[in-house]
């Protein structure tokens, strides 16, 4: 099993962010990120995990593995763990500016015909 700071670095690398990066979209210090990284904290809270895994683009069940939290099964799941995004796609993102992410998630949420037209409308402001 690999050690959760590993895991992190791994996963931010394969990512291209930088960990000023990861800390700013995860809420965390660099420093805390850093001594995370390092396996210098012990048992982070899940709250921290959660955060991470989301700006990882990962299953949290992942970091909460790497950490040592208990795995409970998940029918079907055959443990297997994968970025659901294209790690190119990703660093693209991450190198645009806050304000056009934002506007480019409005854009895509208004795309995405899962959610209905007048809760698009509403997340761009319309």
């Amino acid at each position: 099993m690999m050690a959760l700071g590993k895991k992190i670095k791994g996963l931010r690398d394969e990512l291209g962010m930088s960990q000023a990066q990861l800390a700013a979209q995860a809420g965390l210090s660099q420093g805390y990120l850093s001594q995370l990284e390092n396996d210098e904290v012990q048992n982070p809270s899940a709250a921290v995990i959660f955060r991470l895994a989301e700006s990882l683009h990962v299953d949290p069940r992942a970091l909460m593995q790497a950490a040592g939290y208990q795995q409970t099964p998940v029918s079907g799941s055959e443990g297997e763990f994968e970025v659901a995004v294209d790690p190119d796609l990703l660093r693209f993102l991450s190198q645009l500016p806050r304000e056009q992410q934002a506007h480019l998630l409005k854009m895509f949420r208004g795309m995405d015909r899962r959610q209905p037209a007048a809760a698009a409308a509403r997340e761009a402001g319309v």
